[in-house]
Order: structure tokens, then sequence, then C-alpha cells
């Protein structure tokens, strides 16, 4: 049965949208429509801005302790309703039943944590050296657009912080990945948030995107997807000087040196397996290995092994496994970076185009390892973003930093090696904004972000909040201080 969800969350109400453009919203395991969605106009936006302009008086001056208050029963609501929560999230995109639940649902929880961690030690009010006072204050009305690939993890991490800094905002999610979105709103209305607090308008990019981005009553965008997207927002809104944070595109680096030793089989496994994970689509994604030479074969093998033995197939069965790619256009994609890969010389170790054997239905690609990839590759360039890595081999440190950071993006980079020095001495030395060093992961509140052509300004935490913030210097005569 196709679900409609053709109304929009404004002023704390579902409305009806004034336009009539329609999306249907498939189900990428099965190619099966489940769901219809209003696209919206620009005069959606305006009610939606005018909303949040009406609401942002009133939240920026609530204190922050009941700012938390409602944090709390947020979280309360979205760990009992976890389970829905990943269910729309299978449906929408694909991801498998424990990747949704356990990793994409799961930010939900996982965030909302970091930040009231964070809001505990915040510098709402601080005493400069010089004895002036600095406060910070809410940066106002918030416009927030969210891509489908990680669709919670992405949502929260922008509303979360536009709440507890005192910000209202209009969240555009990706119309490719409503569901999840708009069953988040259910939550906020749940747990009490004050109506116009947050507002959710469906829609594409070049409408309902640029509206917000231009939108005169909007004082700060926060932007996550491509990089040529990323530059369209920024463009928008430079006519009235809004701040852009952005969270744009990767091509992670990840250095395997020969000194991991015993140890190597189990780094280069787990790396495959981050690569694969969410079936390639994170824009953090380890997706260029380089490997010492002295042990680039032996790693090529231990690669193409680990690949072939990852489990591609229907999302809602439950194990360790990737499901299907989030959309027919973007399997189309990935084939084209396989094929044009070989074309230009590389050397194909497993997988390879077209779709896994026994799946007639559904968007699903090959987990693929793509052997001898050089800088001049055009997939060593540009972002798959599928369930693709490549390997080239490296002598020494020094070329290894050096085709590390032989990119645009400068999102997440990945170390293996057993040695502790040379894992700092690389680290200092690699230009991204995030280092894995031995398959750590981040934890909640740390912050998230990249250098160079993957964006500016982080994510999560006590930095995520500093972004929703305007900086306040008051200075009182000596006597009052």
């Amino acid at each position: 049965m196709t679900r409609d969800l053709t109304r929009f969350w404004i002023g704390g109400e579902w409305v009806e949208p004034l336009s009539g453009e329609r999306l249907d919203v498939e189900d990428p395991a099965t190619e099966e429509i489940v769901a219809r969605i209003a696209l919206g106009s620009a005069e959606d936006v305006d009610r939606a801005v005018a909303a949040a302009h009406a609401a942002q008086p009133r939240w920026a001056a609530t204190p922050v302790a009941e700012r938390v208050a409602y944090l709390e029963r947020l979280l309360e609501v979205t760990k009992r309703r976890l389970p829905e929560l990943a269910e729309a999230i299978t449906t929408e995109m694909g991801a498998p039943h424990d990747v949704a639940l356990g990793e994409q649902a799961a930010t939900a929880v996982g965030h909302l944590e970091g930040f009231l961690t964070a809001l505990e030690g915040f510098p709402w009010e601080e005493r400069l050296p010089n004895g002036e006072t600095l406060w910070r204050e809410p940066v106002g009305v918030a416009g927030l657009i969210t891509p489908w690939n990680w669709p919670i993890n992405q949502i929260t991490l922008k509303v979360l912080p536009a709440l507890a800094t005192g910000c209202a905002c209009v969240l555009k999610p990706s119309e490719l990945t409503p569901l999840s979105a708009m069953l988040y709103a259910e939550f906020l209305a749940e747990a009490g948030l004050p109506g116009g607090v947050v507002n959710l308008v469906n829609g594409t990019g070049p409408v309902v995107g640029a509206s917000l981005s231009g939108h005169a009553g909007i004082d700060m965008m926060s932007f996550t997807g491509s990089t040529r997207a990323g530059a369209e927002v920024s463009r928008a809104a430079a006519p009235s000087v809004k701040r852009v944070t952005l969270e744009l595109g990767g091509k992670g680096p990840n250095l395997v040196f020969a000194d991991c030793g015993d140890d190597l089989e189990a780094r280069v496994r787990a790396s495959v397996a981050e690569g694969m994970l969410n079936s390639g689509q994170s824009c953090d994604q380890p997706a260029r290995m380089m490997v010492e030479a002295a042990v680039y074969e032996e790693v090529c093998r231990i690669a193409a092994a680990a690949a072939e033995e990852t489990v591609v197939g229907d999302p809602r069965q439950p194990g360790d496994r990737i499901g299907p790619l989030a959309h027919g256009a973007q399997w189309d994609r990935v084939q084209g970076f396989i094929a044009g890969a070989q074309a230009e010389g590389a050397r194909l170790i497993a997988g390879g185009a077209g779709r896994p054997e026994g799946l007639a239905r559904g968007h699903y690609a090959r987990p693929t390892i793509l052997a001898d990839v050089t800088p001049e590759m055009t997939i060593w360039r540009e972002e798959v973003f599928g369930p693709v890595l490549t390997i080239t081999p490296f002598e020494g440190e020094a070329e290894g930093l050096r085709l590390a950071n032989d990119t645009e993006y400068g999102l997440a980079a990945y170390l293996q090696t057993g040695d502790r020095e040379r894992a700092l001495r690389v680290a200092r030395s690699l230009r991204a904004g995030m280092v894995r060093v031995n398959g750590e992961a981040m934890g909640a509140g740390s912050p998230f972000g990249g250098m160079k052509r993957s964006g500016n300004g982080r994510e999560g935490g006590r930095l995520g909040l500093e972004d929703f913030t305007e900086a306040k210097t008051l200075t009182l005569p000596p006597d009052w201080r």
C-alpha cells in the first residue's frame, strides 16, 4: 500500500502544501512505490520561515535548563520508538535491519546524549582575560538541508544543536528519504516541542533548497551533501551574508603500513568492511586504500577475499550484510565508475559491474575491489558512493602521505600501523578533519567535519553547538565588572 505523506509540519501541525507537485518514494530493495510526498514551493518555504520567526523569540528566551528538559523527554521518546525509525530507514534507503537499528537509527540517541553532555559545560558566558564578558546567544532561524545516505544521523546533527542553542529552524530532508524525517517530526511533537520551533518542508534542492538558502528570513544555513550542491547553497546565501556551514564529500585515504605485522589481515578485512558499510554510501568511506609495497600483493589477496565474502541481500533479514544502493540513479553511477576504472587500466580483483547473482530486483551492486589504481584515473579523484574500493601501492612513509593528501577532499583519513609514534606523526600530516587509527570508531560528541572541499564547520558535541551561536562581547566600565 502506498502511504499518503503529502503534508508538511509547519507551526506545530501537519498542513496541506501550497504546491500541487507530488513525488513517489521507492523501496530500493524491491523497486516498489511505498509512499507519496508533496514537493514544496517557494511559498511553502515562506510559510515555514514565518512560523519559525514567530517561534524564535520565545524559544531563544527559554532557559537552558528548560531546553535540556525538553531534550531529555525527546531522548525518552526516541529510545522507545527507535525500531520504528529503523524500519523507516530500511524502507526508504535500503539499510539492512542490523545497520538501520544499530547504527543508522541509533545515531538519534547517541548524538542527543552527546549534545546533552556538551551542554553541561557549554560556556554561555565567560570572562575574557582582559576583564570583558563574552556571551553566546542563538544565531537565529536556521535552514537545514540533509542528505539521503544517513538520513536521521544528519537530521539530528542539525536539529538537535539548533534546539539546544535556542534556534528555531526549517528542515528540508532529502526527498528520496522523507519517511524517517517525518517520523522524527512526530517524536518532536510527542516530546512537547512548542509549535514553529522545528518546521519540515519536503522538496527538491533546486526549489526548496534554493528558496531556503536565499531566504532573507534565514540567519544560517547548515547543509550536508555533495560539494557541487554545497557550492550552490553558498552562492544562494551570499547576498544576505548569512552563515553557512557545509559537510560535503570525501575521498578518504586509508594508509596500510607493513608494520601491521600479524594484525595485517585483521586490519585489511576491517578496512574492507568499513568501506562496504551502508553499501559504501558514506562521505567518510575509506575509499582509497594505499598499501606499502612490501605487503601490496598480500593485501590485494586479503581485500579481494573479504569483498567476495561480503553478503549482499534483502535488508529486512537480520545478519551481517549490505543492502541495495539507495536509488536507481546511484546504481547507474556506480556501474559507470567500475567500467571507467577498468577502461583506464585498473585491475579488477573482486566484484565488478552488474547485479549480484540471484538478485533480479532492487538496486544491488557487487562489492568491488580495483587494484593498481593511479592518481591519473577518474576513480581516484571522484566520489563513487558505492561498495567500491581502490588499492594503490606506495614506497615509504613520505610517498604514502603524498598520495593520501592528493585529493581535493579532506574529510576522513584512516591509518593502519603497529607503530604508535608513526601513527601520531602521520596523523598530524594528513590533511583531513578526522583521522582514525586501526579501525577505532569515533565516539558521540566528537566533532565531525572536514577541510578543503569537504566543507567547513563541525557537527556534534561542543563545536556543533558553537556553530549555531553568535558571540557577543560586553564591555562595561571597570568599576561595574
